[in-house]
């Protein structure tokens, strides 16, 4: 299973702390630097390989969470060769990989690239879990039904992932929609908009017991924290908030992660590279059960 999944995979530098062993640990890093429909500022396909340099700026102790990675085993499978220009075939791609990490019982972490790739793993987690729901934390809803010309458009993946699975899709943090997406998601999503950590608790009842995939989009923290990213919309959340997140999704059965839309060039100072690590960092020692 191992070598199926490194033939899929070049492996530039891992995230710190990682094993080099694919049996070792129960979570799994995998990126997935497509950058095929980003509609404003391209460049995301730079994130996963950011989010790993940035890791070494941080202490491998989480004083949140209490725990240290070296005290955790974690595999960082490096990143998926993706065809430039393929939609189709780097969907498939993630979804095979994805499928193959959820195959032999290990927590899936998703480093984008864009928003898009979530609909491959998506794929391969409602295979997996059948009445999967999705938490999708981002600064824009990303229900339109295309853009651009492109139906499978980053901008339109939770409607696809809505519209293909029957998905119980709950929103946090949304603060950008067109009027349709705010009807569609008004008649078919739990949106919950402008914020995150109240919404989340609220929604526990709801999600308690189900198998969950979460979905983070960067751009859901303000840009004044972030701003590498395509799409920055100012108002949105603190680091601090999307880090205090954690905690409340570890409450929940979630089988699968994805941290997307890291665009460094956007972000010389690599503040933004350095708060998604910090993100995977609290997530691997969440999740590595």
């Amino acid at each position: 299973m191992n070598d199926c999944l490194e033939r899929r995979c070049e492996r530039a530098g891992l995230f710190m702390a990682a094993s080099s062993d694919f049996q070792a640990g129960k979570l799994v890093i995998v990126g997935a630097p497509m950058d095929v429909t980003v509609s404003f500022r391209p460049g995301c396909r730079g994130g996963p390989q950011a989010i790993r340099l940035a890791s070494p700026g941080l202490e491998e102790y989480s004083l949140s969470a209490g725990k240290d990675l070296r005290d955790v085993s974690f595999h960082d499978a490096g990143d998926l060769l993706l065809p430039i220009g393929n939609t189709t075939r780097s969907l498939e791609l993630v979804e095979e990989a994805v499928a193959l990490i959820l195959a032999v019982g290990k927590f899936p972490l998703l480093l984008g690239g864009e928003h898009l790739v979530s609909l491959g793993a998506v794929r391969a987690a409602a295979q997996k879990f059948p009445g999967l729901a999705v938490i999708h934390i981002d600064a824009h809803a990303d229900l339109r039904t295309g853009y651009l010309g492109e139906a499978y458009s980053h901008a339109a993946v939770m409607y696809h992932i809505h519209r293909e699975f029957g998905a119980d899709l709950f929103q946090f943090g949304i603060r950008s929609a067109s009027a349709e997406e705010l009807a569609y998601a008004k008649q078919h999503t739990h949106l919950y908009p402008f914020h995150v950590l109240d919404p989340l608790r609220e929604a526990e009842q709801l999600l308690r017991g189900r198998p969950v995939y979460v979905s983070v989009d960067i751009d859901v923290v303000d840009p004044a924290f972030a701003p590498g990213t395509g799409t920055p919309e100012p108002g949105g959340i603190t680091a601090a908030d999307l880090l205090a997140a954690i905690p409340l999704l570890a409450r929940l059965n979630v089988v699968a992660f994805d941290l997307v839309e890291v665009a460094p060039l956007y972000d010389p100072a690599g503040i933004t590279a350095m708060l998604a690590a910090k993100v995977v960092r609290e997530t691997v020692l969440a999740f590595s059960r």
